[in-house]
Formats: C-alpha cells, sequence, structure tokens
C-alpha cells in the first residue's frame, strides 16, 4: 500500500478515535486546523477540513485555511472556490484578498480576478499593480499558407476526366496567402474589456478556364477584417462576450463570356465584397470545470447561416497546467435542412516549465465555418473534413510573449461544369494546406 494513502488512513482512524473521545465542536476544529495550519501540513487540513463538513462544522477561518492548503498544493482552482466562499463571509481582510486575487489569476478566471480587485484596499491594489482603466494588450502576428500540391493540380487534365464538351467549365486552386494581424485589448472599467484585431490576408490562386479551348490566369484577393469583441462577467462567474467581424474585400475573377459579335473571350474581372458575422458567448467556471456556448450569425462566401457549439474545458488536476475541451458545432443554412451536427472538436493544453501548447483536432464538414473565438474568417470556396493545429507560447521577460503556429488543414474544392449558366456536372479535389505563424503580445 503506498505510504500517503496509509498516511491518510491512519489520519482517519485517530480523528475517528479522537471524535469518539471528544465531540466535533466548533473551538476543537478552529484549534485542530490551526494547528494543522501552523505545521503547513496541507493535505491533512483538506482531509480534516472535509471530515468537519460532513459533521456540520464550517466557519469563515477553516473556509480560508481550506483554500490556503490548496493554494499552496497548486490546485488554484479548487482554492478559489474556498477562497471565494470566505470572501462572502468577510471582505475585510487584505490577505484574503490577495490569496482571492492570485488564485483567480492562477486558475485562468483573469476577468474575475479583475473584477473583484475593484472592492480591494488601496494598497493592495498598488501591490498587485491593478489598474481599472487602460490599454492591457498589444499583439502582432504574422503568418504564411501554402498549397504543396499546387503544381501537380495545375497541371491535372480536370477536361478530359470530365469532358465537358461546348459547356463552360472552370476551377481554382490556392498557390499560397499571407496574412497579418494586430491585437489591442483594454480595460473600460475593472468589469469590462474590450478587444479589437485587424487583419489583412493576401491570397493568390490560379484560375483554370475550360471552354472548348482551355485557358488559365493567376487572381488575386485582398481581404480585410476588423474583428470587435467586448467581455464582461455577469454575477459571480458568468462571462458574456458578444463579437462583430466585419469582412471587406477586394478580388478578381476570371472567366469566359461573349463578346459583342458573339466570340469567346476571356477577362479578368475586378469584384469587391463585404460581410459580417455576429457571434455571442456564454461560459463559466465552476472549480474544475468550465463550460460554455458560442452561437454565430451571418455571411460568409455568400452564404447565410447560424452555427452553435457548446463546449466544457476540464482541469483534472485543478491548475491551467493540463486542460482538455471537447466540442461540438451544430449548423443551419442555405446548405443545410434544420440543425445539423456539422463537425466535432477537441483541443487541450498542458504546460512545461514557462512554455504553453495548446493544440486542436477538428473533423466534419467545415464549409463557411468559424471556429470559437474566431477573429479571422476565410472568406473563401472550399470546405474542410480536417484541422490539426498546435501553438507553442513563449513568455519572455515579465511582460512579452513569443507564439509560433502550425496548422494542417485538408480543402475540398470543385472543378464545376456549366451548361447553359447552370450546373450540370463537377469533379472534386482535395490538397492539404499548411500554415505556419508567428507572433508577438505584450502584457500591460
Amino acid at each position: 500500500m503506498p505510504k500517503r494513502i496509509e498516511i491518510t488512513f491512519f489520519l482517519l482512524f485517530v480523528w475517528a478515535f479522537a471524535e469518539a473521545q471528544e465531540p466535533w465542536s466548533y473551538p476543537v476544529v478552529d484549534r485542530n486546523s490551526y494547528a494543522l495550519y501552523q505545521q503547513q501540513k496541507w493535505e491533512e487540513l483538506i482531509l480534516y477540513s472535509t471530515e468537519a463538513r460532513k459533521n456540520g462544522i464550517d466557519f469563515f477561518y477553516l473556509q480560508a485555511r481550506t483554500g490556503i492548503a490548496w493554494y499552496n498544493l497548486g490546485k488554484y482552482r479548487s482554492a478559489t472556490e474556498w477562497f471565494l466562499k470566505s470572501w462572502e463571509s468577510d471582505k475585510s481582510f487584505s490577505w484574503l484578498q490577495e490569496y482571492l486575487y492570485y488564485s483567480l489569476l492562477f486558475s485562468g478566471r483573469t476577468y474575475e480576478a479583475s473584477k473583484i480587485a475593484q472592492q480591494f484596499t488601496p494598497e493592495l491594489k498598488e501591490k498587485v499593480n491593478f489598474q481599472d482603466k487602460g490599454i492591457t494588450r498589444i499583439a502582432y502576428e504574422t503568418g504564411f499558407s501554402f498549397n504543396p500540391s499546387f503544381t501537380e493540380l495545375a497541371n491535372r487534365d480536370f477536361a478530359g476526366e470530365v469532358e465537358p464538351g461546348t459547356d463552360y467549365g472552370e476551377g481554382y486552386f490556392l498557390k499560397n496567402y499571407s496574412f497579418h494581424s494586430i491585437d489591442l485589448s483594454h480595460k473600460l472599467s475593472p468589469n469590462l474589456i474590450l478587444n479589437h484585431t485587424f487583419t489583412c490576408l493576401g491570397v493568390n490562386r490560379e484560375t483554370w478556364v475550360t471552354w472548348v479551348e482551355q485557358t488559365s490566369s493567376p487572381i488575386k484577393v485582398r481581404q480585410f477584417q476588423y474583428f470587435i469583441n467586448p467581455i464582461w462577467v455577469l454575477g459571480k462567474r458568468i462571462h458574456i462576450s458578444p463579437s462583430l467581424a466585419v469582412i471587406y474585400g477586394k478580388g478578381e475573377v476570371y472567366a469566359g463570356r461573349l463578346n459583342n459579335n458573339l466570340e469567346r473571350t476571356w477577362s479578368l474581372t475586378k469584384i469587391n465584397y463585404d460581410e459580417l458575422v455576429f457571434s455571442t458567448s456564454v461560459w463559466g467556471h465552476f472549480k474544475n470545470i468550465s463550460p460554455g456556448i458560442e452561437i454565430n450569425a451571418g455571411t460568409v462566401n455568400d452564404s447565410k447561416f447560424t452555427q452553435l457549439s457548446p463546449w466544457i474545458t476540464w482541469y483534472p488536476f485543478s491548475t491551467t497546467h493540463f486542460y482538455i475541451t471537447p466540442r461540438i458545432y451544430f449548423k443551419t443554412g442555405t446548405e443545410t435542412e434544420g440543425l445539423e451536427l456539422t463537425t466535432l472538436g477537441i483541443s487541450g493544453g498542458f504546460q512545461l516549465g514557462p512554455v504553453h501548447f495548446n493544440g486542436q483536432y477538428l473533423t466534419g464538414n467545415m464549409k463557411n465555418f468559424v471556429e470559437s473565438a474566431g477573429y479571422v474568417i476565410y472568406n473563401f470556396p472550399g470546405k474542410a473534413e480536417q484541422k490539426i493545429s498546435g501553438s507553442f507560447y513563449f513568455p519572455f521577460g515579465k511582460k512579452y510573449q513569443f507564439v509560433l503556429r502550425y496548422i494542417n488543414q485538408d480543402i475540398t474544392e470543385t472543378y464545376q461544369i456549366y451548361t447553359g449558366g447552370i450546373k450540370s456536372n463537377s469533379l472534386e479535389y482535395t490538397y492539404l494546406q499548411h500554415t505556419i505563424t508567428g507572433g508577438i503580445s505584450w502584457n500591460f
């Protein structure tokens, strides 16, 4: 039998024996729990406090000592629950305020920490460097995506495979794209954080057109996006975060047409587009789990949709050093009948020393798909059935953090045949899209 289990059984036996000799009472529990606190016997203190509550004994200092025991074991999410209980009984102690603030902060519950900190003493606010207003974060990230199968696809004889005859056929092939993104976060009040993101994407594609003869042309798309996202805490722990993504793009279309003499000709035409996506997320923190739900509604690639995605994050060790988040996506729109389950996802992360890793796997029908907190929305044709991504975060000094990401995603597009201007036949083709990004953030 492991030594820790033997000690636990021994302590339970001692307490059971002591209870038989000396009934549970507030003075007894106060004296014994304080002795364990002074001796820094954190695991024994947690066990003893649990037994005391089973016997109907609970009070402010027992709750605070239980929280301190969990805190010193590094179980910050468990500690937070007990600090919140004792905080509700008495908010006057600065030592309790500090424990509560840092347990929330180390639990990843930064918005709650900010909200509660406005009630702290001026001395403690200065000690923890609390600011009720102002800029909290600035970040820049850039990335490059490429299609290693571009040459193979561009040389493929789609017309020979589909045999359009005198009908009109066209296909698009992604070559690469790059993006630049700037983030700014600031507090309007201790309980209201406002995030802004401006993103610029440059996309290079190739169009192949078959209309008796075959011709091709490179096309470019420039897409700009502004994302605004307020976050505040309702009540004690429920978060709400509406957002708006404004998309504006300039692109090119290479297509065949009949000229005034009814002769076939091909031309490159400039186009503009603009679309909106509204989102609202609601989530909460409850000890070692954090459930939430998000709804997205808008238009992507001229297709209207509504997307609903519930999730739950589990922190099995009561710390942010390891967590896992299963998530499901439902969607309704012009291409679905009612609300359909379209995508499954699982993400998670862990921390080793100062380095934090976050990974995600998605599978399903990801057409005109908006990911959670998707401040970058790709308004291009095609769909995906699988996406794998990983991110490494490296802190630098006290205020800076570097991030490196890799994304692997399969993309399926269509070589489309039109007869008399109506879709009549098609051929799908799939390629892998690789994306590498890097960025730096400055936390104030």
